[in-house]
């Protein structure tokens, strides 16, 4: 988990200070494009966990309504990580709009 030090407005961007823990630096691998900012507390859309098969080996997560009308279906390939802090696991979904 990171904190942003100091912000500063730079014409229509914003340049942030942070810091971070190491191994939250390490799961960059070295990537520095294309970086995207945000907070455990700005999660306010309820969503649901879903389980199937035997034992209820297999689990989904559901889409919320109002967070599906501009995706893709159906999807050749959908990339997933996830990220790990000490109370939460976080999956981090990319997945194709309709252009």
């Amino acid at each position: 988990m990171g904190l942003i030090l100091n912000s500063k407005v730079v014409g229509s961007k914003v340049i942030f200070t942070i810091c971070v823990d190491h191994e939250e630096a390490l799961q960059l691998k070295g990537h520095v494009k294309n970086v995207y900012l945000f907070s455990e507390q700005t999660a306010q859309i309820k969503a649901n966990l879903t389980a199937r098969g035997k034992n209820s080996a297999t689990k989904y997560f559901l889409i919320p309504r109002g967070l599906r009308e501009d995706i893709k279906f159906p999807q050749k390939q959908i990339l997933c990580q996830r990220i790990d802090s000490k109370e939460h696991a976080i999956f981090v979904y990319l997945v194709n709009k309709l252009v």
